[in-house]
């Protein structure tokens, strides 16, 4: 798609035949490739943008931080120690269960190995004690995480799916997996 839209683009940008007077129709071959490639590219340079969306302006549930991990580590390194973190948080929650005590389930996995392509999503549960049955019709809190490469480091973004407020549990999670990753040296 994004191709299709770059070279509709750069067909337009160098003067499609639609309204344009003749004169602008005197446009070289070399010209319209020149256009069509340099779009391109501008398009698909790795960490010219992030498909995360940022979290809403004083949001109270929703953490968005990037990860960088040290230049020295290599790309296939750097995925396979962001896994491991991912991985290494305790399925029974922190805090004897009061974050995250319901678990948490990787719901896709396309992280590619150098570090450029795909992402990784989790969906976690928190609040299954007195406070869901009160305020979420005895279900629990379902939050999502979302982690995309850009360029050399790793966006993140953790959000509850509903309310206002998460009791700082975005943060706390977020905190503890990219703990386990500033160990390595990583910049969170």
């Amino acid at each position: 798609m994004k191709l299709f839209q770059a070279l509709s683009i750069s067909v337009l940008a160098v003067g499609g035949s639609h309204g344009f007077s003749q004169q602008s129709n005197n446009v070289s071959r070399r010209e319209v490739v020149s256009k069509t490639l340099s779009s391109i590219v501008a398009i698909s340079l790795p960490g010219v943008a992030s498909a995360i969306d940022a979290c809403p302006p004083k949001s109270n549930n929703c953490v968005r931080q990037t990860w960088t991990p040290p230049s020295s580590t290599s790309a296939a390194d750097a995925t396979n120690q962001l896994r491991d973190a991912i991985n290494a948080y305790p399925q029974e929650g922190q805090e004897g269960g009061k974050v995250d005590g319901g678990g948490y389930t990787i719901i896709s996995d396309t992280l590619g190995k150098d570090s450029s392509t795909g992402a990784l999503t989790l969906e976690y549960q928190s609040g299954i004690g007195t406070f869901a049955k009160m305020f979420n019709g005895k279900k629990p809190f379902t939050d999502d995480l979302v982690v995309e490469p850009n360029g050399n480091a790793f966006e993140i973004r953790s959000a509850s799916r509903i309310g206002d407020s998460d009791f700082g549990v975005n943060g706390k999670r977020t905190a503890y997996i990219g703990g386990l990753l500033k160990e390595k040296g990583w910049s969170i």
